[in-house]
């Protein structure tokens, strides 16, 4: 699979921040990329053959659930390319996780506009409306940390943190925090799966009543669950990748009000 991008659609680093290596330490100036245009072709072909339709999974009353047909397979490879465009690394920048937590390869991306707002219209009308008494927020983090894991890589387990919302800058060359938002739901977006090579890595939940729960990556759907350190926040791993093939995710924040 050619996961290469068209020369013409370059990007550049919008932002550095200080980034966490897998077994410890960190790297000053860790990149935060943007593309300057997105691929020919990549918004028309995004949106799946058939209906988003949302599965709720039973892990001991927590809330968890996949929507699947959120993206073409078309668009997932394009997602993927990407992320091998700018290059993947160890370091993970403005993530801070314990040494041995954290082993896989990231890269964090300001997506464009258009691609999160199809997104969201997507997956919208099935997510929880409100959440701890504040209302879903109109629109995605355009922060988005793409995953690569290889074969014997893993994210041990562990309670995702909440975020602030970011966009771009009015100029376009940075990021700007947005004050009305604050993350309460992780969207693990799959971009591959066993249809595509991969072996293993599943995200496995774990449930406050002992109830242990794996989902397998399917390119185009996304795992939802609660996440910030509160009551009702899932544990989650990201388990072992046994093939030659690299399991892709991006981790998007679903934002609600602060208000």
């Amino acid at each position: 699979m050619d996961m290469s991008l068209p020369q013409t659609y370059s990007g550049y680093v919008i932002a550095t921040q200080p980034g966490s290596l897998p077994m410890g330490g960190t790297v000053p100036d860790t990149p935060i990329y943007a593309l300057r245009r997105l691929p020919a072709g990549l918004l028309a072909s995004a949106a799946a053959m058939e209906p988003a339709v949302r599965r709720d999974i039973d892990i001991g009353g927590q809330l968890a659930f996949v929507i699947g047909n959120i993206l073409s397979a078309e668009a997932c490879r394009a997602l993927i390319g990407i992320g091998e465009h700018f290059g993947f690394r160890d370091e993970a920048p403005g993530i801070s996780t314990p040494p041995g937590m954290r082993m896989n390869q990231a890269l964090h991306w300001m997506a464009d506009a258009e691609l999160l707002e199809l997104i969201h219209q997507t997956v919208a009308p099935l997510l929880p409306q409100t959440l701890h008494g504040k209302a879903l927020w109109p629109r995605l983090s355009q922060r988005i940390n793409l995953y690569k894991y290889r074969k014997g890589d893993v994210f041990n387990r562990h309670t995702d943190g909440d975020w602030p919302g970011y966009g771009f800058s009015t100029d376009q060359v940075g990021i700007e925090e947005w004050l009305g938002g604050r993350s309460q739901l992780s969207m693990l977006l799959y971009l591959n799966g066993p249809e595509d090579g991969v072996q293993g890595g599943a995200t496995r939940l774990y449930g406050d009543s002992g109830v242990i729960t794996d989902v397998i990556p399917k390119a185009g759907s996304a795992l939802f669950f609660q996440h910030g350190f509160r009551p009702g926040s899932v544990v989650h791993a990201g388990t072992q990748v046994g093939g030659d093939t690299p399991k892709y995710v991006a981790r998007i924040n679903v934002l609600y009000d602060r208000a």
